[in-house]
């Protein structure tokens, strides 16, 4: 893949680009037209394969602000590898949880470039808020490996709406124009057999730190795979730390990636 975001578009007229090109979501929070769906997962029907799920907790006041967090599978996976990790927290906590399904093996990001995976996403977006009052500052993108990286250059590019960005193991940050500062949650294992953490998980950070972003860094023993007590801490780190004042229209001090 060519990771255009190391290119300086300082100089380079950006609006010639279209948005979704540029990793940038036209999702916008928007108002109730259709019921909720019931408890349980949820198909949205935006695909006839591989569609999007949306899980929804039981007990959900209708019509009150819940907080939505999005999961991205890693590569060559599926919604329903990663939903068992965090379907019991979205239960005990009550936020919604959509799980997207790349196209290919895995996201267009990662292949090479932003394109449908992209759409599909925003298309599933704005199924949810047509259904729910999304809670603006817990508004959440996550992801394992290949989707760690997709959440976290997605996430980045469009933190003037995502309040919390969540990372596990993810190995790249392709980030052409970050938005916002939203809070960011990294965990890596130094026995990664797959991505290495120095070149992967300590680089983001280092980066993001130096740009300014609140990070929080987890650092864990294991190979590369979803761990549970890491979700754990991810989810805490969701529920419980607010998005500041302002974060919204914050600018990065320097370039995220």
């Amino acid at each position: 893949m060519l990771d255009f975001s190391k290119l300086d578009f300082s100089q380079l007229d950006l609006s010639i680009f279209p948005p979704s090109l540029l990793g940038r979501l036209t999702f916008t929070h928007a108002s109730l037209g259709k019921p909720p769906l019931q408890p349980g997962r949820n198909l949205l029907g935006i695909a006839e394969e591989r569609d999007t799920i949306l899980y929804v907790p039981n007990g959900l006041e209708p019509g009150a602000p819940v907080p939505l967090l999005v999961m991205f599978h890693g590569a060559n996976g599926s919604a329903e590898k990663v939903l068992p990790f965090l379907e019991e927290h979205a239960e005990k906590n009550r936020f919604l949880l959509l799980v997207p399904q790349s196209i290919y093996p895995t996201w267009d990001l990662t292949i090479g470039g932003n394109g449908p995976d992209l759409e599909r996403l925003d298309k599933a977006l704005g199924e949810v808020a047509s259904r729910y009052l999304i809670e603006k500052e817990r508004f959440g993108f996550a992801g394992f490996s290949d989707g760690g990286s997709y959440s976290l250059s997605i996430g980045l590019t469009n933190g003037n709406v995502v309040s919390h960005v969540i990372v596990f193991s993810g190995g790249f940050m392709n980030v052409y124009t970050p938005n916002g500062m939203p809070h960011v949650f990294i965990a890596h294992s130094p026995e990664d057999e797959q991505l290495p953490i120095d070149t992967s998980g300590r680089a983001h950070v280092a980066k993001l730190k130096d740009a300014g972003y609140d990070v929080e860094y987890v650092e864990f023993h294991g190979r590369h795979a979803i761990q549970p007590p890491v979700v754990e801490q991810a989810i805490e780190f969701f529920m419980n730390k607010r998005a500041e004042q302002g974060w919204q229209s914050k600018v990065p001090s320097k370039g995220a990636a």
